[in-house]
């Protein structure tokens, strides 16, 4: 893998406010910015060249943010890289202190503050690299992962049945509002459904994993 090079790292799979980010940062800021819509295509750049720093949400599909940070930290080459995380629906401050656990460098809430995150950017890439962030364990990484997935999904889920009967008492010129509402909030409850089946997955592979080790060792006992 190259050095870092001066290019930020934006990931949002939200389409304007990725260009709200994109344009403020170049235009405002003067930056290199490069752009993913998830953290799948976050890594694969970064293979190739690794970034001054990365600013990313947290709700993506395919690889969000937790899991991007988690595979950054896993890494000894990306270790260091400081990680700004942007979000709207893990705002809870066990969702931060989560964050802060497996090596996010600052929070901020979404609506973004743009003058909050051009001071943010440039207080970490100003300040001396600390010494690398272990990762955490990955039963402990995903065991967390999993609880705040878990608490989201059920606020998501209510969110939807809450939607869907303010629906019927709307006007017909309300509606068109209301039913983008719903699709949004609909395609963020199948997402998180669908990061928690994974994760679920994942977990029961890393105890199969961990059962198999004890057995080898008390047959060598």
């Amino acid at each position: 893998m190259d050095e870092h090079s001066d290019y930020l790292m934006v990931v949002e799979d939200i389409p304007n406010i990725l260009e709200l980010i994109d344009r403020t940062l170049k235009f405002k800021g003067g930056y290199r910015v490069v752009t993913a819509r998830n953290g799948e295509e976050a890594l694969e750049f970064i293979r190739h060249e690794r970034p001054a720093l990365v600013i990313t949400d947290i709700l993506m599909p395919k690889v969000d943010g937790f899991s991007l940070v988690h595979r950054l930290r896993l890494d000894p080459e990306t270790r260091n890289i400081p990680v700004i995380f942007l979000s709207a629906t893990y705002v809870a401050p066990e969702d931060k202190t989560f964050a802060a656990l497996i090596g996010v460098s600052r929070f901020l809430e979404k609506p973004i503050d743009i003058d909050q995150l051009m001071q943010t950017i440039k207080e970490l890439l100003t300040q001396e690299v600390s010494a690398s962030h272990e990762p955490l364990k990955e039963f402990e990484f995903y065991d967390g992962y999993r609880e705040r997935l878990e608490i989201k999904l059920e606020q998501k889920i209510k969110h939807v049945t809450r939607v869907e009967r303010l629906l019927s008492t709307v006007s017909e010129e309300d509606k068109t509002v209301f039913m983008n509402s719903l699709h949004s909030v609909i395609n963020e409850r199948d997402e998180l459904r669908l990061q928690l089946e994974q994760v679920n997955e994942r977990i029961e592979s890393i105890a199969k994993v961990e059962e198999k080790k004890l057995g080898e060792a008390e047959d060598k006992k």
